[in-house]
């Protein structure tokens, strides 16, 4: 029995030790929320008409974009049709605006010519005197084409070129001045207009690609709308591929064929062949078109993808296929200042009742107070590990909200040492000992134990499932707590109390308000 009892102690101190240390080791740390670190919240409101998969996934779909830009633990939710963005750290709202973005349609673009940047050079696109005055880069001409599209059952194709260019009708001296940034916003000074708004549809515009690609398009020849919302990312003759399904009638195969017929017949209006994906303004691939006509429903989309670059562009399809528009209901900033001195206050406030809770055991409970202490430092480190994990796995981020959650569980543990204590002290009344009192006290505490947790921990399940906003991550962190109590209640406080009766460290001296015998009776 003892044996047991020591394995019980020195296990969940060292599994915990363990955790605490390798989250340190690992530099997971848990993340601040907004409350607590300041920065910027943004509401947004959906327009028009929409279905509830097409919101889940603009959800998704911005909380993709906002993690690529690298915001500390952002925190994307829904409350109700709205959707709220949280983003820590960022403390300027027009910046919060342009990190979330347009949430702009899905474009279809002909690609009128196409290069890679280079650095050290002036900007140039290929087949005409187009330049970017004053840059640092040069879109240099490439015949590097590894992608097409065509039907499935239908036809395969594929999408993500390396670029490929080819010339242009165009008049010389049509300069574009470069941003600061040295993105490509143009000014056109010629007979072909370029736009300064990269997500216009109506006119020319030079948009950006992945590695390093330049894309001079045309105005759209259809947008994400011509597909269904059932893109899938598939594996075709060992590649991944991107297989997705048109609409019917004129919103759907008539639009997509009309624009792949220009491309495939390389006329004035789309000389490479290709067509940009393009979204928010971005080239996500440009593929080659292979048939000029498309039957039964269906395009494939492949060349040289990953299976997560395959999946992330099934993933663009289908938020362009069903798109939702948002107009920004509120925008919020809470200061770096304010989000100290709320963590401040809560530490403070945290520590006032921990100390509380130790003056009452001491007086009360006098020397049992120890394994108090004890399993109050286990719970921490226990608590502290998941919550460091999970920020980093999971993005959770600690809020007021929790803060308060995790300050109210300090009164849960309490309960569970109380019940126990006082089951002991009646023993002890009766006249029995230390030992057979600890051992009979901890079977009949502990169901009054389990009971009052499990009512606690389905209060927070309530709150978590019918709340939104900070009522959740109070709930969250309260059910965490509540079940960081149930395994240190039975791993750590059972058997440090039961061994401590056992031992002759207690023998003669007064506990619970009983003094005991000097014999240690049994």
């Amino acid at each position: 029995m003892a044996r047991r009892l020591y394995f019980s102690l020195i296990g969940i101190v060292v599994l915990v030790g363990s955790l605490l240390g390798g989250n340190l080791f690992a530099g997971n740390m848990p993340s601040l929320g907004l409350d607590l670190q300041g920065g910027a919240s943004v509401t947004l409101q959906p327009e028009g008409d929409f279905t509830p998969s097409a919101l889940n996934q603009a959800v998704e779909i911005i909380e993709q974009r906002v993690n690529s830009l690298g915001v500390s633990e952002p925190e994307i939710t829904r409350q109700g049709d709205n959707v709220v963005v949280n983003l820590p750290g960022v403390n300027d709202q027009q910046k919060a605006l342009d990190i979330i973005g347009r949430q702009g349609e899905l474009l279809l673009r002909p690609v009128l010519q196409a290069g890679t940047l280079n650095t050290d050079t002036a900007t140039t696109i290929p087949g005409t005197d187009t330049t970017i005055a004053g840059s640092e880069t040069s879109v240099v001409d490439t015949s590097v084409v590894d992608t097409t599209i065509a039907a499935t059952e239908g036809g395969p194709g594929s999408v993500r070129s390396r670029g490929a260019a080819t010339t242009i009708p165009a008049s010389t001296d049509t300069t574009v001045p470069a941003s600061s940034d040295s993105t490509v916003p143009a000014v056109a000074e010629s007979n072909i207009s370029i736009s300064e708004d990269t997500t216009d549809p109506y006119s020319n515009a030079v948009l950006l690609g992945q590695n390093d690609e330049a894309y001079l398009v045309g105005p759209a020849g259809a947008s994400g709308k011509v597909f269904t919302n059932n893109a899938q990312a598939v594996i075709n003759n060992g590649n991944w591929t991107v297989t997705v399904e048109l609409r019917k009638g004129a919103e759907g195969e008539d639009l997509w064929n009309a624009l792949t017929t220009r491309c495939f017949n390389r006329d004035a209006t789309c000389p490479t062949a290709r067509i940009a994906i393009a979204l928010d303004g971005t080239v996500i691939s440009a593929p080659a078109v292979q048939e000029a006509v498309f039957t039964g429903g269906n395009v494939q989309i492949s060349g040289d993808f990953s299976q997560s670059e395959a999946r992330d562009l099934a993933k663009i399809l289908e938020f362009g296929a069903v798109p939702v528009k948002f107009s920004v209901a509120t925008v919020q900033t809470v200061s770096p200042t304010l989000g100290k001195d709320s963590l401040r206050a809560a530490i403070i406030s945290g520590l006032i009742g921990v100390l509380l809770v130790m003056a009452f055991f001491f007086v009360y409970y006098r020397m049992l107070t120890i394994v108090v202490i004890g399993g109050l430092m286990v719970s921490s480190a226990l608590m502290w590990s998941i919550i460091a994990f999970i920020s980093r796995s999971n993005g959770l981020a600690l809020t007021l909200s929790g803060v308060a959650g995790i300050i109210v569980s300090i009164g849960v543990t309490v309960d569970s040492y109380v019940v126990f204590f006082e089951r002991i002290k009646d023993e002890l009344h009766a006249g029995k000992s230390l030992r057979s009192s600890a051992q009979r006290s901890f079977s009949l505490a502990w169901r009054t134990i389990l009971a009052a947790d499990t009512v606690s921990f389905l209060g927070a399940i309530v709150l978590w499932w019918l709340t939104v906003g900070s009522v959740r991550g109070f709930a969250f962190f309260l059910g965490l707590s509540t079940l960081c109590d149930v395994i240190v209640s039975y791993f750590f406080t059972r058997p440090a109390v039961l061994l401590l009766a056992r031992s002759k460290f207690l023998q003669g001296r007064k506990i619970l308000g009983v003094a005991l015998p000097e014999s240690g009776a049994q």
